[in-house]
């Protein structure tokens, strides 16, 4: 006896942004990824198109970062070497993007000037040919200054630049306008303030297909059920018609993962809890899985071993299980 399976009728889609430009079209990468365009819930190949499969972005820092040793050993030798660093990502980690976070420029630690910010950028650029995601130090008026010179210095590239907030978007919305970059929209685990930034941008002009939006995840045991939550109501609205909650999502996993005390504190400080490397490449993991199933199409890691997990998990997720 034949039997009928209902399934899940969506109106629209989620957004497509593309990440990187190749040389014929103005930048410098040897690949770019289109992410986005999905037609139905995280993987659900049988009700509708998974269009793009999500990518991962490995951190590289300005400065050498202040993490659990069981995350640096891995990339000894290059901590003080961002090109070098990001290099180590891509050739021997697999990273599909990288991720560079200018912790340099914040006015309590190296103070970096925006000069030696996109020196930095520029370095990076020159030792890969993936795309770049660019952060600032989160200090909004050293930020307005380093994104806007990066953003400039790298006309182009097609960077993906953030954050851009609630109460400061209006000058990386500029400069992203101008110089033909992609943006993060920054909310703090909000719908409601996510769907309004979206329309702030917007109004000042730039596309729709150059907007990510970062919910504010959080990690593992930290909030991550609340972030699953603001993910789906977001995808949920795309998949209905709403166009300023159609934007890709991007996920800040290895911060949130790594600032948990169960995945960094020390075995000796918490024998019961085991392995102190294997804990953390696990809890840096589980979140990304926990968030992928949500609807997140950019991963922002850290550990080699947790990026090698998550990316095996994507190709699993990405094989057609239509019937």
């Amino acid at each position: 006896m034949a039997v009928n399976i209902v399934k899940e009728k969506t109106l629209s889609q989620v957004g497509l942004v593309k990440l990187g430009a190749t040389k014929e079209e103005g930048g410098t990468r040897a690949v770019t990824y289109t992410i986005g365009g999905d037609a139905a819930l995280p993987f659900h190949h049988f009700e509708g198109k998974i269009a793009n499969r999500p990518i991962v972005a490995m951190e590289v820092q300005d400065i050498e970062p202040n993490w659990p040793g069981t995350v640096k050993k891995h990339f000894e030798g290059v901590l003080d070497k961002p090109g070098e660093w990001a290099k180590k990502c891509v050739d021997e980690y697999g990273a599909d993007a990288i991720y560079v976070r200018l912790e340099g420029a914040h006015p309590d630690g190296a103070d970096k000037s925006p000069e030696d910010c996109v020196a930095v950028v520029k370095e990076v650029l020159g030792a890969v040919g993936v795309p770049l995601i660019v952060t600032g130090c989160e200090i909004e008026e050293k930020d307005n200054e380093v994104l806007v010179a990066v953003a400039e210095a790298c006309t182009g590239e097609n960077l993906l630049i953030g954050f851009a907030e609630q109460e400061n978007y209006k000058s990386l919305t500029a400069a992203c306008m101008v110089h033909k970059h992609n943006i993060i929209a920054r909310s703090p685990l909000d719908i409601n303030i996510c769907k309004q930034l979206n329309i702030l941008i917007t109004e000042m002009n730039l596309a729709h297909d150059r907007i990510i939006i970062d919910p504010s995840i959080g990690g593992l045991g930290y909030g991550i059920e609340y972030a699953y939550s603001i993910m789906e109501r977001a995808r949920l609205g795309a998949l209905q018609g709403d166009k300023m909650l159609s934007m890709p999502i991007l996920c800040t996993v290895g911060k949130e993962a790594w600032r948990a005390k169960e995945a960094s504190a020390s075995e000796e400080e918490y024998p019961a809890w085991g392995e102190e490397e294997e804990r953390g490449i696990l809890w840096e993991s589980s979140t990304a899985s926990a968030l992928l199933q949500a609807g997140g199409s950019i991963f922002l890691m850290r550990h080699p071993k947790a990026v090698s997990l998550i990316k095996n998990n994507i190709e699993q997720l990405m094989k057609d299980n239509s019937y």
